[in-house]
């Protein structure tokens, strides 16, 4: 099963914030509804750090993947990061992340984009297997590290 991706708009914001809700609930992320909108407008607004992308029908999406944009030396210029993926639990296993992952680099590299990274569980087997259908490789030598400033 493919389904559609498009490029979510301020008229997105109810569905995506209700996909969003879900995968941090499902995910254990301690966000509120306020702070959750907050980070989500901008990026509906056209902001040039980030894009979010609805899948599915436009009506009634069934996920949603976000992506935030940096810069790059080793790459060579303007890199993204995938920072959330989600699809609905009753619609996983069909093809829609693949889909979605698949068309994701094709859509960026026409903005310019040298290269997509993401991060995923190091237990997460499924999602491990699910990126590397999809062309992403671990780093060997890298590991994400991160440091709260908020």
């Amino acid at each position: 099963m493919s389904s559609a991706m498009h490029l979510a708009g301020p008229e997105d914001l109810a569905p995506l914030t209700r996909l969003v809700a879900a995968f941090h609930a499902e995910t254990g992320i301690a966000q509120d509804e306020p702070t959750r909108e907050a980070a989500l407008k901008p990026l509906l607004a056209g902001s040039p750090y980030g894009a979010a992308y609805l899948l599915g029908p436009r009506r009634a999406p069934i996920g949603y993947v976000i992506v935030a944009f940096g810069w790059s030396i080793e790459y060579g210029g303007l890199d993204a990061i995938v920072d959330e993926v989600f699809i609905r639990p009753g619609v996983r296993g069909r093809g829609v992340a693949s889909g979605a992952l698949a068309a994701l680099p094709r859509a960026l590299s026409g903005a310019g984009i040298r290269a997509v990274h993401l991060e995923v569980a190091r237990d997460d087997d499924a999602a491990q297997r699910l990126y590397a259908r999809a062309g992403f490789r671990p780093r060997d030598r890298y590991m994400l590290m991160s440091r709260k400033l908020v």
